[in-house]
């Protein structure tokens, strides 16, 4: 069967994307009325990451990004028909970050930690992103090669695909946890509170006369020796860390067992 035109958005095999995906693949029909050469997506995408990032998702407008760009907002409908498309957008543009080339002597674990911790940034750097909601599968080209990284690095694992996506999908929702914790610690600080705020170091002396052994047998000897609003030394380091070290030696072992013959 001929593909026909694929940059055709009424093709066949998109019939079921939403517009803002067909539109990160660039595939979209030019407007029918107004100047041409007037706007562009990316010009339109660029200004709402702008206000996003200074003022938060709840500032942003049709009518907000048309004035930022000198356009009315009827003039952005022609190229974006929806805000939903355009967070979808959004989202994928930010994506866009460096992957590096690819070295098969490079080791699997460094470049995990790499891929988590340039997620992380994306959270931290746009404190916008989580708050888009989850709609669907990864489809834009952007977040598609973030994927196409993580399996990258699993090139040489003894695993069926299902299995490696299973991995994705855990780096994935532990970058996001991570990301969210940043950001949100971020968000506080700028706003004026202490990192021992966040961190709840100054509230060790509340919580100990508050929390009972009677009532809480477990978290008692946590409050008591400072661990829990790190008041004491913290022998890991750092908590994210720590956790991202350890599902990664469970990738490990896993990876060990599926070469050990049964």
């Amino acid at each position: 069967m001929s593909d026909g035109n694929l940059n055709d958005p009424n093709h066949e095999a998109f019939k079921n994307f939403p517009g803002g995906v067909t539109l990160s693949w660039g595939i979209v029909k030019k407007p029918s009325r107004g100047p041409k050469g007037e706007l562009s997506i990316p010009q339109i995408v660029q200004a709402a990451v702008e206000i996003a990032d200074r003022e938060g998702l709840t500032a942003l407008s049709m009518g907000k990004i048309a004035k930022s760009l000198g356009f009315t907002t009827m003039s952005l409908y022609r190229y974006v028909s929806s805000k939903n498309d355009l967070l979808l957008l959004m989202q994928d543009a930010v994506c866009d970050i460096p992957v590096p080339d690819e070295n098969a002597e490079r080791d699997w674990r460094e470049e995990m930690r790499e891929y988590v911790r340039a997620c992380v940034g994306i959270f931290r750097d746009h404190p916008w992103y989580s708050d888009i909601t989850i709609r669907n599968v990864p489809l834009t080209p952007n977040t598609l090669r973030l994927i196409d990284w993580t399996l990258r690095m699993m090139r040489d694992f003894p695993l069926n695909d299902y299995e490696k996506m299973s991995f994705v999908l855990l780096l994935n929702s532990y970058a996001r946890a991570c990301g969210l914790i940043e950001r949100d610690k971020d968000v506080v600080i700028k706003g004026g509170d202490s990192l021992d705020a966040f961190s709840g170091s100054i509230y060790t002396a509340g919580l100990k006369a508050l929390v009972k052994e009677e009532d809480y047998p477990h978290l008692y000897p946590v409050v008591m020796a400072g661990a829990y609003t790190e008041e004491a030394d913290n022998p890991i380091g750092d908590d994210l860390a720590f956790g991202l070290e350890r599902i990664l030696d469970g990738i490990e072992q896993y990876i060990e067992m599926k070469k050990t013959p049964e």
